[in-house]
């Protein structure tokens, strides 16, 4: 067989072929159903894969409560440290001290998405969602605060004291 391909006509023969079979697959792709999504215009009825990563989210019920509790085994899978759990120690009515939850924060800006996280939390408290639009001016906001939803983290500058004059 190896001889066939170094005479002229086995080259041309087994070039010919080569070319076959890449037209093949070249046409089965061209009568192939076009899946373009004419994106925006189609934002209602966009349909994503269910494997598809948005944004990491903590679910809440109706009473506004959600499952975590502030064990920060997310916080410890976490390639990036894109997420930061701050817990407090607290007193329940029975005497027993509780840890609970004060601050999760999520830095949406330096996630990638790997979902680490989601896998490594023993509850089923976090989990990513369908959203992907995230364009912003300013990478403040992108950092989320998951256990108020709704809210972002921002700077809260304290207003100046006002000096007096005659300090200087």
């Amino acid at each position: 067989m190896e001889k066939e391909h170094n005479s002229y006509f086995g080259g041309l023969i087994h070039g010919i072929g080569s070319l076959l079979t890449g037209m093949k697959t070249t046409m089965t792709v061209f009568c192939r159903k076009k899946t373009t999504e004419q994106y925006p215009e189609n934002r209602a009825t966009l349909k994503l894969s269910d494997r598809f990563r948005g944004t990491l989210t903590m679910p809440h019920n109706e009473q506004n409560e959600h499952h975590c509790i502030a064990c920060g085994l997310c916080q410890m899978a976490c390639p990036n440290d894109t997420i930061r759990v701050v817990s407090e120690q607290i007193e329940t009515e029975d005497g027993k001290k509780k840890k609970i939850l004060a601050k999760y924060e999520y830095d949406l800006g330096s996630c990638m998405f790997c979902q680490l996280c989601v896998n490594a939390c023993p509850h089923d408290a976090i989990t990513f969602d369908q959203n992907f639009e995230h364009a912003v001016f300013d990478r403040t906001k992108l950092v989320l605060t998951l256990n108020h939803p709704g809210s972002r983290v921002e700077e809260k500058k304290k207003p100046a004291a006002p000096q007096d004059a005659t300090t200087k």
